[in-house]
């Protein structure tokens, strides 16, 4: 047989499919291990600084006091500003926890419709944040969005004074 004739005979055309497919079958498979890895790399990074980003260094905090409710958000915060230090700030949330996050470049900051830049956050003001956390357990935010201040408590009289007997 001639190998020429053989380089162009079907058999030879279905063997390098074959392994043309293999190859690629190997290489999906390569890139899945990489980005499973990833994952885990950053799921062990993460829970390794959890504590010391969020509630003090792990060794002083009770094992029995967690619960699977206690566990935060890690994509977002809502609360005060308590500190600015640029790029970073620290949000005092709902639970009186601090949580630091880091604005980027392409952070947008808004008040209703209105783009602001970070020199335009103040102290105390109320936010909300979604991001991303990276590998320290902080967020990188992707938006910024001031609240409104919250509307003056009214009292509301259940009984007037004037309707209750005596």
């Amino acid at each position: 047989m001639d190998l020429n004739n053989f380089f162009q005979s079907k058999t030879f055309s279905v063997v390098l499919m074959i392994i043309g497919a293999m190859i690629a079958l190997l290489l999906v498979f390569k890139l899945g291990m990489d980005i499973g890895f990833r994952k885990a790399n950053f799921s062990y990074q993460w829970g390794e600084n959890y504590y010391r980003n969020f509630a003090g260094p792990a060794e002083s905090f009770p094992k029995n006091m967690i619960k699977p409710d206690d566990f935060m958000n890690a994509h977002g915060v809502l609360g005060e500003i308590i500190k600015i230090d640029s790029p970073n700030l620290v949000i005092k949330d709902r639970n009186t926890l601090e949580k630091v996050v880091l604005v980027k470049d392409d952070t947008v900051i808004r008040n209703l419709k209105q783009n602001l830049k970070l020199s335009d956050l103040k102290i105390n003001e109320s936010i909300v944040v979604i991001g991303e956390s990276n590998e320290s357990g902080q967020i990188e935010a992707g938006l910024i969005r001031i609240l409104p201040p919250p509307p003056p408590e009214k009292t509301l009289e259940r009984f007037p004074k004037d309707r209750i007997k005596k």
